[in-house]
């Protein structure tokens, strides 16, 4: 910061322009780009919606390209362009840039802007992914689903213009920063994911302790049976308890006290319940690894289960057995049993015959007992981690805000 300040000194004493971006370079509409229009290779382009998901501050290669019979109709990037993405479904991502730094010329797809200019092009594409330019966009977006911004409203937005030598320093720490910033990302992930696997290795390595003779199939240990017809417009904010098949994949883990949404009496009368000590086994997805998913049910009173769904009463501990579909075990045996294309299921009858590692029960609940110490462990490393990402990006935005903030050169 000492290095920038004193250039400021030296340069710009006095302060910095602030002048319109249609007063510092000049905005290109795109030109229309269909994902169907992409090629293995030719013409470099980007795409408005690749913006959101694959560039960062600055690109000198392009995720995708086109023909270059293409490409000769279409309006082009030269390096050094900002590409500025124009639509967006949130107001957060509107307005997103990237800067082109590759050698060639490349095509730019609708929705977006070129900004050609004669600034450093980090240093404007720095700028405009800041709360600087958030801030002063909002009195320009347009629409409601769909949030836009046109090149008119870009042309008002005003950018405080140092010297190059200034923009260039500023752009040095503040890519210094990106990297920073995206190595503590990774090691922290990894570190989420090592110990994941971890978990994964220790969870599966619990069931193999218990001799190939003490394996059942689940049919021997209880009754499976099919939940009743539930959509989510029966769901209500209190009453009877109720689980829906789709909420096993994101709203609970191995086992629960509470659900997260409930029935009507009158809905509740008549349907198949699952009892304290239930296991509730989702028995459709998307993917096979999801399929199968359990949740022991440790509530008070008992709870509707939705279709697309089994209710497993066993006499056992129900946090063991639902940690058992949780296991390498259970993936490995329901493959065969797995029917469908789109949309996966497993049948009761498949459930039933999946062989379980059945101890004592005095060694069920050890074993569940452990395995929800190391489950706490990782969900307090999974919520920790993200927070701790997520403290240093607002660190990290704080400092770009601040090195982008002068003081305005009186007229």
């Amino acid at each position: 910061m000492n290095q920038i300040d004193n250039l400021i000194a030296e340069l710009c004493p006095e302060g910095v322009e602030h002048l319109p971006l249609g007063e510092v370079g000049n905005f290109t509409r795109g030109g229309g780009l269909q994902k169907k229009d992409f090629t293995e290779d030719g013409v470099g382009c980007i795409h408005y919606g690749q913006v959101y998901t694959h560039y960062g501050i600055w690109a000198t290669q392009t995720k995708t390209y086109v023909s270059n019979e293409f490409a000769a109709k279409k309006r082009k990037m030269l390096p050094g362009d900002v590409f500025i993405a124009t639509t967006s479904e949130n107001d957060e991502d509107l307005g997103k840039a990237v800067a082109w730094l590759g050698s060639e010329e490349i095509v730019a797809s609708g929705d977006a802007f070129v900004f050609r200019h004669s600034q450093d092009s980090k240093y404007v594409s720095y700028f405009l992914n800041s709360s600087l330019f958030h801030t002063q966009k909002q009195r320009y977006i347009t629409g409601t689903k769909v949030r836009r911004i046109s090149g008119d409203a870009l042309e008002k937005i005003v950018i405080p213009v140092p010297p190059l030598e200034v923009q260039r320093a500023i752009v040095e720490i503040l890519d210094q920063f990106t990297e920073l910033e995206a190595e503590l990302e990774a090691e922290l992930e990894a570190e989420l994911e090592a110990r994941k696997k971890q978990y994964e290795y220790y969870r599966d390595r619990s069931f193999e302790i218990v001799p190939q003779e003490n394996w059942v199939p689940l049919s021997q240990l209880g009754a499976i049976e099919r939940g009743s017809a539930l959509q989510k417009k029966d769901l209500a904010s209190d009453g009877v308890p109720a689980f829906h098949y789709g909420q096993v994949y994101t709203h609970y883990g191995p086992y629960t006290k509470q659900t997260k949404s409930f029935v009507s009496q009158t809905f509740a009368s008549g349907k198949r319940l699952l009892h304290p000590g239930d296991v509730f086994i989702a028995t459709t997805s998307e993917n096979e690894e999801d399929l199968g998913m359990a949740v022991a049910w440790l509530g008070d009173t008992p709870a509707v289960a939705s279709s697309d769904a089994y209710i497993f009463r066993p006499e056992g501990d129900a946090r063991y057995i639902s940690y058992f579909f949780r296991s390498r075990h259970f993936q490995d045996q329901k493959k065969r049993f797995i029917t469908g294309t789109k949309v996966k299921r497993i049948s009761g009858d498949a459930i039933g015959k999946i062989r379980i590692p059945w101890p004592t029960p005095d060694q069920q609940s050890e074993i569940a007992d452990r395995l929800d110490k190391f489950d706490a462990l990782v969900n307090d490393l999974s919520s920790g981690l993200p927070a701790e990402i997520e403290a240093r990006r607002k660190q990290y935005e704080y400092y770009r805000d601040q090195l982008l903030t002068f003081k305005e050169l009186a007229s």
